[in-house]
Parts: C-alpha cells; structure tokens; sequence
C-alpha cells in the first residue's frame, strides 16, 4: 500500500520505484513478493474464465470491441498500409493523433445517428430492451466512404444543424 501511495502522492519515481524491486538484475524480496501477489489474481482470473460462461462472454465482448476499434482505424489508415512512416517520435505522434481524431469523428457521427434512430424507433411506440442496445456499437464504417469521391455540398437541413433524414425501414 505505501508503494502505490508513493507514486501517487509522487514522492517515488517509478525508476527508482522498479530499482528497489530489482538488484543487479534479479527480483528483491519485495519484488518476488509483488510477483505472487499478481499471481494471485491471475490465477483468480484464469479461474473464474475457466468456470464461468458469462464471463467468457463478457471478456470476449470487450475484446471483439477493441478489435472492432482496430478494425476501423485499419480502414481509417488505408494508405501506406497503416505502417507508421516517420522515424522520428514526434512525426509518429502526429500520425496518430490525425488518426485519432477521424476515428473520433467516426464514432461521434455513428453515436449522433444512433441515438437518432432509436429515438425515432421509440417515437414509433416499439419498446427497445437495454441488451439489445449494449450491443450496439459505434464504430462501424462500412457505411462510410472512406476512399472514393466526396462532396462537400451538404443539404441545406445539415447545414441549418439538423441531421440527416433517416432511412425508413419497412417491417416484413
């Protein structure tokens, strides 16, 4: 506990922090004991995924999540392959903070029309259950043109602030 009090307050800096945990290359005691520690909760987790179903379902949820993210970003990234190409930190910062700022754009667009769609299902008197909207997800983007043409003539709505106008979906 006084480890990460230290660190949090400040008063430690985490190189002299992981030199006290480690001499001449191996593990102190306060290391090693550490080391159990996280052990522990490993072996907890490996555990609890083993024997429980929910929670297989809930860990592979969040990972396809973060590769749904992954997903995006790749098609974001089209040219060049997605290799980073600057061999200079700063460079490489830049790259991904343009990066970061379109998939943001992305998902602030997806969660705008989202809401807008369920709003407009709710309006139509359909209930809509929480489960089905947690699977929702805003990073889609096969909707999006990502290459290709595009214009930037906006409707005359979109440009008075208004959204799009939805698609209606005619039931079976």
């Amino acid at each position: 506990m006084r480890i990460a009090g230290s660190l949090q307050l400040g008063t430690v800096n985490p190189t002299q922090l992981i030199q006290a945990l480690q001499r001449r290359g191996k593990p102190t005691m306060l290391g090693r004991a550490i080391g159990e520690f996280g052990r522990i909760f490993k072996t907890q987790h490996n555990l609890l995924f083993i024997t429980d179903s929910a929670y297989r379902r809930k860990i592979l949820t969040q990972l396809n999540r973060g590769e749904s993210r992954h997903s995006l970003a790749r098609a974001v990234m089209y040219g060049k392959k997605g290799v980073l190409y600057h061999s200079y930190r700063e460079g490489q910062e830049d790259q991904l903070g343009a990066l970061d700022l379109i998939v943001n754009a992305i998902v602030v667009w997806n969660t705008r029309y989202m809401t807008a769609s369920l709003d407009a299902i709710r309006e139509n008197g359909v209930k809509i259950d929480k489960e089905d909207i947690q699977r929702l997800s805003p990073v889609g983007h096969e909707h999006i043109n990502i290459v290709g043409r595009y214009s930037f003539q906006l409707p005359e709505e979109v440009e008075n602030g208004a959204l799009r106008s939805l698609i209606k979906i005619e039931e079976k």
